[in-house]
């Protein structure tokens, strides 16, 4: 293999802010962040969902607020060119 070719391969967190829940793995991530974990330094990397909060995986499903969103769209552009208003009227 070639010399400086390749990303270094080393031991890096993850911490998944959802549910404060971090793992070690291996990773050629790069980060500026830093951690100390079990007593030794890793860099971190701060992610938004993991198997420990992903839906799919916990079975526990999020209530995403989708309600008034059409509402809030309908007043701010109105209902000119809509499908929906020809429907509904």
């Amino acid at each position: 293999m070639k010399v400086d070719t390749h990303p270094e391969y080393r031991e890096v967190v993850f911490h998944d802010l959802s549910c404060d829940f971090k793992f070690v793995t291996r990773s050629t991530i790069q980060t500026r962040d830093k951690i100390t974990h079990d007593g030794k330094e890793y860099p971190l990397v701060k992610i938004e969902v993991s198997a420990e909060s992903h839906p799919f995986f916990t079975g526990k499903h999020k209530i995403v607020d989708t309600a008034g969103r059409v509402e809030k769209f309908r007043q701010k552009f109105g209902t000119v060119g809509s499908k929906t208003a020809i429907a509904a009227g």
